[in-house]
């Protein structure tokens, strides 16, 4: 299946250069302080970031980068240090779109000083020419893929950028018990939901607003479930509001035609679906195109989950699964199909990935900088000009490389959903795979799975990320096994052979055409 996520149309709802919406929680960080040099101090989330920040800062600024080298934007968690240099800063440039982990983003509010420009560049740079396109997931599952989501701007609740929202397992009706958890890159499981103990109010995922997310369902014995859900949303504050509830309806390993839900009785067997907590309506349902190929709201209690026997999995040897059973015995799983914690929303938020986008960062970052540090407009306004000079001459070499490659290898199959603004600026094809539980060895399924994607695409190599080459075992093996390269893209990060925003796409445009050509 392959289409948006979620929704018909995308939208930016935090679309403007924002002020930080909190005050110094870090004592002592009253408010934005000069680098000793006299420089501007900058706090960017990324390495990616704080190198368009020095490119257009120069000497003028000085740039800390909170995420670290190497380090993943989707999983950072910051640290006091980390807070300590945002609540010193004069400006603050976050990427957002979700792109970051949540707790980053409410550091970033919480600290910032109430002077210092607070700006998501994704999510400021339209105004400057960038171009946004919805989050494509292609992920062929012969099992439904059932997700959690937040939809919904929650305006009139007064939800922020740094709101959560808290979806709790409050009742299970059924013959066994139910997991709802997902598994980290590295194999370490992450529980939100366990029934075994009973359900209390440790039984919840939390996300922000607008995300999606992708988890495991685990049933222990086969039979009818019902289990309700209900949402919260945090105010500033600190308390919960409550948003909503409702009462889904899961086949697990029974028909799902034979269990009457509701007026319409719609049977979601596969495709990508979301519980969805819906901050606008006060409601939670299933965000779904099942039986019409439409996407729609359909009521949680019309709405019956499949849960097929295929879906049968085996318990790892691993104690830190212990939670679904014993080793070795079964569940009907749907698998999390991605690899790693992914939250996100319905905006591809690696803008970066096309150059264009690159220079409206550059050009909002200048004109921020120049808020910030006016006597210093012109040297601004030179060095943006000599980087957009570089940044054309960069997109002109990525586009004269990739152009060397036969249309039909211009396959890109990679672990991370990471470069769909590559592709269609550059006229290649993502092409999308089940990632396999990263805890245990793939199936025989699984692998066969991986292997026709590989072989029906015809594709001469495969491409990992350097900062997540350690979590891709399973792509590793089947292109050894089909004696296809292995090449590498940078996509979030840099590392020690790539130091800059040019530098990395440089190689790449270099290794899509040495890998595909």
């Amino acid at each position: 299946m392959r289409r948006p996520r979620p929704g018909g149309r995308f939208r930016l709802r935090w679309r403007r250069v924002v002020a930080a919406v909190g005050v110094a929680a870090v004592a002592g960080g009253c408010g934005a302080v000069a680098a000793d040099d006299g420089a501007v101090r900058v706090v960017a989330t990324t390495e990616i970031l704080a190198d368009l920040v020095r490119a257009v800062g120069g000497g003028r600024v000085h740039v800390d980068s909170i995420v670290p080298p190497g380090g993943d934007p989707h999983s950072y968690e910051p640290t006091p240090s980390d807070a300590k240099k945002i609540a010193r800063a004069d400006v603050t440039f976050t990427n957002h779109l979700l792109l970051e982990e949540h707790a980053l983003i409410k550091a970033i509010d919480a600290n910032a000083p109430d002077d210092a420009p607070n700006v998501s560049l994704a999510e400021s740079a339209e105004t400057y020419g960038a171009q946004v396109i919805p989050l494509v997931e292609n992920i062929a599952l012969d099992v439904p893929w059932l997700g959690l989501a937040v939809r919904g701007s929650g305006a009139g609740r007064g939800a922020t950028r740094a709101s959560e929202v808290r979806l709790s397992a409050t009742a299970l009706e059924g013959p066994g018990r139910l997991a709802v958890y997902l598994t980290h890159a590295l194999g370490e499981p992450q529980v939100y939901v366990d029934s075994a103990d009973g359900l209390s109010t440790v039984d919840s995922a939390v996300l922000p607003p607008d995300a999606h997310t992708h988890v495991n369902w685990a049933f222990s014995a086969p039979g009818v479930y019902r289990v309700t859900l209900s949402a919260a949303l945090s105010t500033p504050d600190g308390a919960w509001t409550p948003v909503g509830a409702g009462t889904f309806t899961f086949a697990v390993g029974v028909d799902p035609h034979t269990v009457h839900s509701g007026q319409s009785g719609v049977v979601v067997d596969r495709g990508h679906t979301d519980v969805a907590v819906d901050l606008d309506r006060g409601e939670l349902y299933a965000w779904t195109d099942a039986g019409t190929g439409a996407q729609r709201a359909v009521a949680a209690a019309d709405v019956v989950i499949d849960v097929p026997n295929r879906a049968l999995d085996t318990v790892p040897a691993d104690p830190r699964f212990g939670f679904l059973g014993p080793a070795g015995s079964s569940v009907h799983q749907l698998p999390q199909a991605v690899l790693g914690k992914h939250v996100h929303g319905e905006i591809d938020p690696h803008l970066w990935q096309n150059v264009a986008n690159a220079k409206a960062y550059a050009q909002l970052i200048r004109d921020t900088l120049v808020a910030s540090d006016p006597a210093d407009r012109a040297g601004y306004a030179r060095r943006t000009a000599e980087y957009l000079a570089e940044l054309d001459r960069l997109d002109a070499h990525v586009r004269t490389r990739v152009a060397t490659i036969p249309a039909h290898r211009r396959q890109l199959v990679t672990t991370h959903d990471g470069f769909g603004y590559l592709a269609k600026a550059y006229g290649l094809t993502v092409a999308g795979f089940v990632v396999p539980n990263p805890a245990q060895e793939p199936s025989a399924a699984q692998v066969r799975k991986l292997t026709e994607t590989v072989t029906n695409l015809r594709v001469p190599a495969v491409f990992l990320e350097p900062n997540l080459s350690g979590r891709a075992g399973v792509l590793t093996q089947i292109a050894k096994d089909q004696g296809i390269r292995i090449c590498k893209l940078y996509g979030d990060a840099f590392d020690e052979r790539a130091r800059s925003y040019v530098d990395m796409m440089r190689h790449n445009a270099g290794e899509l055409a040495a890998c595909l050509g």
